[in-house]
């Protein structure tokens, strides 16, 4: 059977850091409260000259150096990102231009911090159904244009970055040793818009407008909702938590994170934490995580993956795959 498997993880970040101590100056604000509530120590925040289609290209670049793929071996490129360079040419047309491609396919996927997980179940969806062979998947953002910086409750939570991933055309036995995407499960529930939303659009305010979040809804369902996504993915692949090898979820908020590790039994030392340098980069904070653990050595060809994450909408999704 075909299946869909990673050749080439990679990362961009925008040149500038910015650590709590930096927010205490300009909001009611603490470093300790910070890492207390979030596990967040610093984040990037794009410059001038820094774009979510400039951070994107810079990602796309180094996954595919990373799977020895040239630009012209891609099929179809996929964005996910819920801060686009401009309402409309999708971004993912503007990363192909700057990449060169002048063949295959370009689009983006919007579900806000869930979009990767909606990118690359799509992306394995069109290589299963055979209409392409080599896709490029991305997640970047740039959050800090979206943000109110006199919000304390929101400005602290995100950072700016970027993530790809190159998948391709496997084979496979039907069997959970299988090298690529094993199960993918994807949700949404609109009734939760005002919980975690942007108070502006084109057609309803003409202005960009500012993220807004209600902090503790958004934790109160986070848990719940993210382990009823992996069940039905470990029940699809035939498997349970013990026998995932690496948990690279979403990072949004370290208290989330570790409180699901703990409800779905696995251990502290195969969770992938980045949450402490990166912040909340929403789309591209799962493959930002995934090339630094697999930069570090720690993801390895064999391991089980499971990926997961909850965004605005809601949305949420789990996915798992073998490396």
């Amino acid at each position: 059977m075909i299946r869909t498997a990673i050749r080439g993880v990679g990362l961009a970040l925008p040149k500038r850091v910015v650590p709590n101590s930096e927010l205490e100056e300009r909001l009611e604000t603490s470093d300790a409260w910070i890492r207390q509530r979030t596990g967040i120590a610093q984040r990037y925040v794009a410059g001038d000259d820094e774009t979510t289609a400039s951070l994107g290209e810079a990602a796309a670049r180094a996954a595919l150096d990373d799977a020895g793929i040239d630009i012209d071996a891609i099929d179809l490129i996929i964005v996910a990102t819920s801060t686009p360079n401009n309402t409309f040419p999708a971004t993912a047309v503007d990363i192909q231009c700057r990449l060169g491609m002048h063949h295959g396919a370009a689009f983006d996927i919007q579900a806000v911090c869930t979009g990767f997980i909606y990118a690359l179940t799509t992306a394995d969806t069109y290589v299963r159904a055979g209409l392409a062979r080599r896709v490029l998947v991305i997640g970047a953002e740039t959050y800090s244009r979206i943000l109110d910086w006199n919000d304390r409750r929101t400005a602290v939570l995100f950072g700016d970055g970027a993530g790809a991933v190159v998948v391709e055309e496997a084979h496979g036995n039907g069997l959970t040793s299988d090298t690529g995407i094993l199960a993918a499960h994807l949700r949404s529930d609109g009734r939760h818009k005002e919980k975690l939303y942007v108070d502006g659009g084109p057609s309803t305010t003409q202005t960009t407008g500012h993220l807004r979040m209600e902090g503790r809804e958004v934790f109160k369902h986070a848990v719940g909702m993210i382990t009823d996504v992996i069940e039905q993915s470990f029940a699809t692949a035939g498997i349970t938590g013990q026998q995932i090898d690496w948990f690279v979820p979403h990072q949004a908020n370290r208290r989330i994170i570790e409180a699901s590790a703990k409800k779905l039994g696995i251990p502290e030392e195969k969770v992938v934490i980045t949450v402490d340098r990166h912040a909340n980069t929403s789309s591209a904070s799962i493959p930002l995580a995934l090339a630094v653990a697999v930069q570090d050595g720690r993801i390895g060809k064999g391991d089980l993956v499971l990926l997961e994450a909850m965004g605005g909408g809601f949305t949420w999704g789990a996915l798992l795959v073998r490396w």
